[in-house]
């Protein structure tokens, strides 16, 4: 699963309309060059093959105030859009991915209804508690992890981080069904994006 085309699709839809170095600075904001793959050259790469996909609509617009080249600034198609939210729910939903696609869809969790979030994460918990079942099923059939030896310990990190996973998930339902945050159709909310010329603390 891409989780940089999830990123740059959720930034581009925060600004409306975004060019590069909007959607660089953002992820950047949000500590993404540090826990996925949004480095800038997958950045650009990203919205220039996704407008060529006919996700993103891309608009010239006049020269930078540096100076510099026209920028291209970006806004998601109606394709776009409803591939950036088939790409949230399939993220949010998923069990066996890197935890940076968990990571961006968390991010971007408040895009959801609140009850379509909370059926995928259910999803997502129902998904792990199989794995767990899985594994004591199939991975140690006839004997105990003990009598595995040292191996044992790859069926006790497997089985542990399954219930745990699950359990923050758990924990982010409650919160969720408790009323935290504010989800799509349910009002006006902060958008954290870094604003216009204000310097990135963190790039």
């Amino acid at each position: 699963m891409s989780v940089i085309r999830l990123l740059v699709l959720g930034a581009v839809r925060q600004h409306g309309r975004a060019h590069g170095y909007q959607v660089r600075s953002d992820l950047e904001f949000w500590g993404a060059h540090e826990w996925s793959n949004a480095k800038p050259g997958s950045i650009y790469h990203a919205l220039k093959q996704m407008a060529k996909e006919g996700l993103l609509h891309a608009h010239d617009t006049a020269p930078s105030p540096a100076g510099g080249p026209p920028r291209t600034e970006y806004e998601l198609t109606p394709a776009g859009e409803q591939s950036y939210l088939t790409l949230l729910r399939a993220s949010l939903r998923a069990y066996d991915e890197r935890i940076d696609v968990l990571t961006g869809a968390v991010g971007f969790i408040v895009d959801l209804p609140r009850a379509e979030a909370i059926d995928l994460l259910r999803e997502r918990v129902a998904a792990l508690k199989l794995k767990v079942t899985e594994v004591e099923r199939y991975w140690t059939p006839l004997s105990s992890p003990e009598e595995w030896g040292h191996i044992g310990e790859v069926m006790r990190l497997w089985t542990h981080n399954a219930e745990s996973d699950a359990a923050w998930t758990l924990g982010l339902v409650e919160r969720l069904e408790g009323g935290a945050y504010v989800m799509a159709g349910e009002g006006e909310r902060t958008v954290e994006v870094l604003p216009e010329g204000v310097e990135n603390p963190y790039g």
